[in-house]
């Protein structure tokens, strides 16, 4: 199939184009830099440069292609307005480079934070109203609502945190598991579902293919459920380290959050950490459910915690990234 992709230079962009050409598709990326897009190695993929708010780039890459993933947008901004101005109105821009005659299909990566937040022992699943807790959950769903309001076949997937190969995220917490200890916000009860990038990948190129799915909005996780504090230990384990687990109490949490935040917002730069990410952070639970994905695409998540932790931690170190 012709697929084009924003945000393939991404962490979850860079393993979408890599299971796309594993298949054999020909794939076009959108990509602000292209020095980035010649690191990842590429063959065989064609590259356009420009970003979210360049429109001819945008047609250029919509123009003939079968499957459009948009996978762009961001985790970290500094208010809800950037937040919209990026995964809102991007989204917006997308479509409307496709154009309402389209005929392919629009996928959308979108995030477990659109859904929100639930309480331990009760995953949710796609029949629950959507109840995001953050501004990024905010816009994220914001971006959910226009896919459903064009006239043309998509699939939207919220998956919940996502780990592997080229992301930065959780190699912060990686690097301090290495030293030895870890924190976790509260008492390290939450509980999360999580995802492999690389299965993540493949329930995306199941979402499009199958015709199931058009017009579905699905959650992609793999079935076992785990705890902040058992995610950081286990991470210790793909590192071979012992992890010391420090919980940080609600009320110092808050503090921390909101000092961090401010001195961003002073500094106006962009951050994971600030005090509007506290219903994140101090939830009792964010997990959810892939029945209705694997029912309606036979997709399944094949990677276990384990397994893929000691990947993610053999790549960092062929890297030099720890």
């Amino acid at each position: 199939m012709k697929a084009f992709v924003t945000g393939g230079t991404g962490f979850v962009g860079a393993h979408l184009v890599q299971a796309l050409r594993a298949r054999g598709d020909e794939v076009t990326c959108l990509v602000r830099n292209a020095a980035k897009a010649q690191a990842r190695g590429w063959s065989h993929v064609r590259v356009i440069r420009g970003d979210l708010d360049d429109a001819a780039a945008l047609a250029q890459g919509c123009e003939n292609a079968e499957v459009i993933y948009h996978v762009a947008g961001r985790i970290s901004a500094r208010d809800l307005d950037e937040f919209m101005r990026a995964n809102r109105d991007g989204t917006a821009n997308v479509l409307e480079a496709a154009g309402s005659a389209w005929p392919g299909r629009f996928v959308l990566v979108s995030s477990l934070a659109a859904g929100g937040p639930t309480t331990p022992g009760q995953p949710i699943d796609e029949s629950r109203p959507p109840s995001p807790v953050t501004p990024y959950g905010q816009s994220k769903l914001a971006a959910e609502v226009l896919v459903k309001a064009m006239a043309r076949a998509w699939t939207i997937v919220r998956p919940p945190a996502v780990y592997g190969e080229w992301d930065r995220e959780f190699l912060k917490v990686f690097r301090l598991a290495r030293l030895g200890f870890a924190t976790v916000f509260g008492d390290g009860s939450q509980e999360l579902s999580v995802i492999y990038a690389g299965d993540l990948a493949t329930a995306l190129v199941a979402a499009a293919v199958s015709p199931a799915a058009a017009n579905r909005t699905y959650y992609a996780a793999h079935p076992a459920v785990t705890t902040s504090r058992e995610l950081v230990r286990s991470i210790g384990r793909a590192v071979g380290r012992e992890v010391r687990v420090l919980p940080l109490p609600g009320p110092l949490a808050r503090g921390l959050l909101w000092t961090i935040g401010s001195i961003a917002h002073a500094t106006r730069r962009a951050t994971l950490l600030s005090a509007d990410k506290a219903a994140e952070f101090l939830a009792p639970a964010w997990t959810c459910r892939a029945d209705a994905l694997v029912h309606d695409t036979g997709w399944r998540a094949r990677t276990d915690l384990e397994t893929g932790l000691r990947r993610t931690a053999t790549w960092y170190h062929s890297e030099g990234w720890l």
